[in-house]
């Protein structure tokens, strides 16, 4: 680790200066400030995707558990993502520790433009052992995160849509099936138009920077919906709608915004446009089907609140290790 961080300093930087050619991705004290938080919140907090797993738990205590647990979990993604790649890029760009590891290291040399190649070039120096459980991680992942979106568009499609629109009175029995089949459809169409994006680079990032567009709106109605009691559905609706022509208008004019400021600003102007339109329309002062927070609605235990405030601490001490 040392030996990395004295040849690839600045790949240890996680707050980066304007003229970082990564600026553009991770905007400086922005990524602390700005969109970033945007990203996250709606991600872990209003994501069904994530939140199913919450959802899921036989009570509100054994769910604070598991976010809490996956929480910790989070913090070692660093090591096991981000290190890896930084040690592929340091043997690579020195001659002759490349040329130590043999011959087998000289094949399928991971570049700028072949990043992908970095870690399963990494593993093939690993042990045997160690390789089949690289391997079973990794399957173990991809099912799981399949099996997580299958579920989440079966769900959304058979409760949100069909039987919301198009068959209000359909027995439980049918909505399984349906569920089921368009769990099926959505796979087959993933199966088509994955061959589609071999050529969009990073595939995280760009996941990261569309759906973007559409995040800052989603996120601001929920917030709002929960803490504001003045919220109403005209202004969600009308909010969400303007969010997304103002968030193309950002990324497609020539400003050169990073996309995660691009998210930020396009949260700004929804809550604001939800509460402009929610105050001039309502007819009462509070909506009707505001939701009633109390003093109990979000408690949580004494442990909880201890590792929640371990993570926090943790966090702090990782941005300052490596501001």
């Amino acid at each position: 680790m040392s030996r990395m961080a004295s040849e690839a300093p600045a790949h240890f930087e996680m707050i980066l200066s304007q003229d970082n050619p990564q600026f553009s991705n991770l905007p400086g004290i922005a990524v602390l400030i700005g969109g970033l938080w945007v990203a996250n919140l709606y991600y872990w907090g209003f994501n069904q995707y994530i939140i199913q797993r919450a959802l899921a738990a036989k009570s509100i205590n054994e769910a604070q558990k598991g976010l809490v647990f996956a929480a910790f979990l989070k913090l070692i993604v660093p090591i096991l993502v981000v290190v890896p790649g930084i040690a592929a890029f340091v043997i690579v760009s020195d001659p002759a520790l490349l040329a130590g590891l043999g011959t087998m290291a000289q094949e399928h040399i991971p570049t700028l433009a072949q990043a992908d190649k970095a870690y399963p070039w990494l593993t093939q120096f690993l042990p045997v052992g160690a390789k089949g459980v690289v391997f079973a991680a990794l399957a173990a992942a991809i099912v799981s995160s399949l099996a997580s979106m299958l579920n989440s568009v079966a769900t959304i499609f058979t409760m949100d849509i069909y039987k919301e629109y198009i068959a209000p009175s359909t027995a439980d029995h049918k909505l399984v099936n349906v569920g089921r089949i368009s769990a099926v459809v959505a796979l087959i169409v993933a199966c088509f138009i994955a061959p589609l994006l071999g050529n969009i680079g990073q595939a995280f990032q760009y996941i990261q920077e569309y759906t973007g567009l559409v995040s800052p709106g989603i996120l601001a109605v929920f917030l709002l919906g929960l803490f504001w009691k003045k919220t109403n559905a005209k202004g969600a609706i009308i909010g969400v709608l303007l969010s997304i022509p103002f968030a193309l208008f950002l990324k497609l004019m020539p400003l050169g915004m990073p996309f995660l400021d691009q998210m930020m600003y396009t949260f700004f102007f929804t809550a604001v446009v939800i509460g402009l339109i929610s105050l001039t329309t309502a007819k009462e002062d509070d909506c009707e089907g505001a939701i009633i927070l109390t003093s109990e609605t979000f408690k949580t235990s004494t442990g909880f609140n201890i590792a929640s405030y371990a993570i926090m601490v943790i966090l702090c001490v990782l941005y300052a290790l490596f501001w």
